[in-house]
């Protein structure tokens, strides 16, 4: 028997398991924890008797979710762009700033001359607060670097995120995010000579997960994508791309067609991209801040997304320009205001289906063999996590068994 073994009762559990309860709810439930896994939940009127003996919390009639997960965020960066923000106030477009030298090209400058203890610190000052709202697993993508040393080092301070605070970190190379200025008007070149040595750089210390890009007009176009992505495929690693932020350049469908993990973004998705999607069992993650913060006004097609049942996750998208946006919970309230998902839609956004989204099979639920990571909440219902705004209903956190 595991030491730390014990039931929580006198608890509602949100299990996120069955469509067929909205989320998947137990009113009256109990949760048995054994080392580090969930070994039973269920009624507590049916609590197994090989059960009964181990030692009891009582959580006074909360509620219980799994873990909350981000699973599209930018959080290790070097400098802000607050400035920049500033000018798209003045009426600046997203595209104006970022041909004018801005956007992601500004924090590449930023982050080359930040050390890999400086990447950190600051990176864990933004995770402590998503910790905070009962985030129990945090994707990182790379993609502020754009030359092997500093992307290598941004993964570095990704993964050591893990080793200094409770929570899970995916990480992500994303080199095919931006063309550097030292490679302007030479995004071929800059594909082949830096992005994908890069790619197998990190991938041969062990420092990726998956492989993200950025299809857009901005960025890169599908056939240059495809060609990280042959690589990616080669070296065993999933994908995900940035897709039909700004237009509809096929992406989605590209990623599809690779059997992508994601599809993020999408507010430029047609029903042909979504059918892709449905068909390789590609999640779309739905990315309210970039939205809000850009003021965009074409919302992705979240009814075409529900017909062909593509699982939909949120996140933060978390980055320094177009999404400085360090709430998970305010998340959820901006997919159901912004763009009319349901309260359940957004819970199951930030637990089953982002993990999903990353590819995890061991959390995301509540349920047998599943990480015992949980999200205690001083609520009455589940929908009170995405209608309230600016308040945090948090009561405790269980990472891997351990409160």
């Amino acid at each position: 028997m595991a030491e730390n073994s014990r039931v929580f009762t006198d608890l509602k559990a949100a299990t996120m398991e069955s469509a067929d309860t909205p989320y998947g709810m137990i009113e009256d439930a109990a949760i048995v924890v054994q080392g580090e896994q969930i070994a039973w939940v269920g009624p507590v009127a049916a609590l197994p008797e090989a059960h009964s003996d181990l030692p009891r919390s009582s959580l006074e009639g909360r509620l219980v979710t799994p873990g909350l997960i981000d699973c599209h965020t930018h959080i290790v960066h070097g400098g802000d762009r607050a400035v920049e923000f500033e000018m798209r106030l003045n009426g600046a477009s997203y595209e104006e700033v970022a041909r004018a030298g801005g956007g992601i090209v500004s924090t590449v400058k930023a982050t080359r001359a930040a050390s890999e203890d400086d990447l950190l610190a600051d990176a864990l000052r933004r995770v402590d607060v998503l910790i905070a709202e009962g985030v129990t697993v945090l994707e990182i993508k790379s993609g502020y670097g754009l030359d092997t040393d500093t992307e290598l080092r941004m993964l570095r301070a990704a993964r050591a995120i893990a080793t200094k605070r409770p929570i899970r970190v995916k990480t992500t190379f994303l080199g095919a995010h931006a063309t550097p200025a030292d490679y302007a008007g030479r995004d071929d070149a800059y594909i082949d000579e830096v992005c994908i040595p890069a790619m197998r750089a990190a991938h041969a210390e062990g420092l990726v997960d998956a492989v993200d890009g950025f299809c857009e007009g901005i960025a890169f176009q599908p056939a240059q994508i495809a060609r990280v992505f042959d690589v990616a495929r080669e070296l065993g690693l999933p994908v995900k791309l940035h897709a039909e932020q700004l237009s509809n350049l096929g992406g989605a469908k590209l990623a599809a067609s690779y059997g992508a993990l994601s599809a993020d973004h999408i507010e430029y998705l047609d029903e042909e991209g979504v059918i892709a999607m449905a068909e390789a069992g590609t999640v779309a993650v739905i990315l309210p801040g970039a939205f809000y913060t850009l003021r965009e006004t074409q919302a992705p097609p979240i009814a075409l997304l529900r017909k062909h049942s593509v699982p939909m996750a949120l996140a933060t998208d978390i980055n320094p320009g177009s999404s400085p946006l360090n709430s998970l919970l305010l998340t959820l309230n901006m997919g159901c205001t912004l763009f009319r998902m349901t309260p359940e839609e957004a819970l199951r956004g930030v637990t089953q289906h982002a993990a999903r989204a990353l590819g995890l099979k061991d959390c995301g639920t509540l349920a047998p063999g599943m990480r015992a990571d949980l999200a205690v909440w001083d609520v009455k219902h589940p929908a009170e996590l995405a209608y309230r705004i600016g308040f945090n209903p948090l009561h405790s956190r269980i990472f891997g068994g351990t409160a």
